[in-house]
């Protein structure tokens, strides 16, 4: 099987068939779960300082943060998906 990185911005990329889900930081329960991942090592910033946009939830049990929005890494994972179909 071959692993497809998603470009997450700021050099930062994920394989594509590891993501569960892409939602955004905003409401506690996800904040939670991210600092519940920070201590014990289980978070990747992807942020290179600037502010977590979005929190990608891998098989792996990491949390990855990224400082693009949900939509537009949805947007380009339905691209990535669409162009290895056809």
């Amino acid at each position: 099987m071959k692993a497809e990185l998603l470009h997450i911005g700021f050099g930062g990329a994920i394989a594509a068939n590891r993501i569960l889900a892409v939602v955004s930081p905003d409401s506690a329960p996800i904040r939670r779960l991210i600092r519940q991942a920070k201590e014990k090592g289980l978070a990747i910033d992807m942020t290179r300082g600037r502010k977590a946009k979005a929190a990608i939830f891998l098989d792996s049990g990491h949390i990855a943060l990224a400082a693009l929005q949900p939509e537009t890494i949805v947007g380009r994972l339905r691209q990535q998906h669409e162009r290895f179909e056809s």
